[in-house]
C-alpha cells in the first residue's frame, strides 16, 4: 500500500504551506501573527502582529481573518470520498479509534495556507492570486488512495491523494506560481516539495489506521476537472473548520479540447444538514 504523499501540502493539517516567518525585508503587506506555526498576514512585520493601543500600552491585533487558497474537488469526487469516509468511520469506531472526519462539503486541495492576514490586505492577495492564476488553462487531476500522515501506523491525518500524472504536475505548477505571487507580498516561501492531497479526517492523537484504511487503500475517486481556484477564510468552532469563500479566481483561458465535467459542490445547491454532510449520511449513520 503506497504511503504517498509522505507529507502535506495543507495548512489544514501537520506541515502547513507559508510556514516560517515574515523576513520583513519584502513590502510592506506580511507579519508572522503567532498564531500556531507559519501563520503569516498582511501589514508591517511585528513580532506579534498587532500594535500598541494608546494610553494603555497592550498589543492590539488588527483585524484580519486566516485564509488559504484551494481548489474544490467535483461532486462525483467528493460523493465518492464521503461513501469512502463512512466506511473509514465504522471501521475505526469498531477499533475504538476517534477520528474527527471532514464534511463533504469541506473536500478540497490545498495550495497554498496564508495563515492569519489582515483584512486591510485582502484587495492586494486577491490581485496577486488574479495575476498567478487566472492566465492559466483548465485541466484535470484524480483523486485517489487512501493513507495518513505521517503513515499509517501512527496517524495523525487522514488523507485522499491525487494520482501521479499530467494533472497533479499542473496542481503543483499552479501551487508554485501562486507561492511565488504570495511571497512577493511577503508571505513566507514553500521550502518543501508539493503533495497534494484532500484531507478526511484528523486525529488528536497519533494511533495506527494501516487496518482501518486497507478496504479503501488503493480506490479511485473520481476527476476533477479545475476552471478557478478559492481564496477561502477557516474559521476554527467547536464543531470543526468552517470555510467561507472569500473571491473566486476563474482560469481566464479556456482548453477548447476538455471536456465539461461535474460542477465543484455548490453549498447552496446540496441537502445538507448542519454539520455538512447529506441528510441520512456521516459517521454517525
Amino acid at each position: 500500500m503506497s504511503e504517498r504523499p509522505k507529507r502535506p501540502s495543507s495548512g489544514e493539517g501537520p506541515g502547513t504551506s507559508g510556514g516560517g516567518k515574515a523576513s520583513g525585508k519584502g513590502p510592506d503587506t506580511a507579519t508572522t501573527s503567532g498564531e500556531g506555526r507559519g501563520a503569516s498576514g498582511g501589514g508591517k512585520a511585528s513580532g506579534k502582529g498587532a500594535d500598541t493601543a494608546a494610553g494603555t500600552g497592550e498589543r492590539v491585533r488588527e483585524p484580519g481573518k486566516r485564509l488559504f487558497i484551494g481548489a474544490r474537488v467535483s461532486v462525483a469526487t467528493s460523493n465518492a470520498l464521503a461513501a469512502a469516509s463512512e466506511t473509514l468511520a465504522r471501521r475505526a469506531r469498531e477499533a475504538g479509534i476517534p477520528v474527527k472526519w471532514v464534511p463533504p462539503v469541506n473536500y478540497h486541495v490545498t495550495l497554498k495556507f496564508l495563515g492569519w492576514t489582515r483584512v486591510a490586505t485582502l484587495g492586494a492577495v486577491q490581485d496577486a492570486l488574479g495575476a498567478a492564476a487566472g492566465g492559466a488553462t483548465r485541466f484535470a487531476f484524480r483523486t485517489c488512495r487512501v493513507g495518513a500522515f505521517p503513515s499509517t501506523d501512527r496517524a495523525s491525518v487522514v488523507w485522499a491523494g491525487v494520482e501521479e500524472d499530467a494533472g497533479a504536475a499542473r496542481l503543483a505548477e499552479l501551487a508554485r506560481r501562486i507561492d511565488e505571487a504570495m511571497a512577493d507580498l511577503g508571505f513566507a516561501a514553500e521550502r518543501r516539495a508539493f503533495h497534494p492531497h484532500v484531507t478526511l479526517g484528523r486525529l488528536r492523537e497519533s494511533r495506527p489506521l494501516r487496518e482501518v484504511v486497507l478496504p479503501v487503500a488503493e480506490q479511485m475517486f473520481g476527476e476533477t476537472r479545475i476552471e478557478a481556484v478559492t481564496l477561502f477564510e477557516s474559521e476554527m468552532k467547536s464543531s470543526g473548520s468552517v470555510y467561507t469563500e472569500i473571491a473566486r479566481i476563474g482560469f481566464k483561458t479556456v482548453d477548447p479540447t476538455a471536456e465539461r465535467q461535474t460542477r465543484a459542490v455548490d453549498l447552496s445547491a446540496r441537502d445538507d444538514t448542519d454539520d455538512g454532510w447529506p441528510r441520512g449520511q456521516g459517521p454517525n449513520h
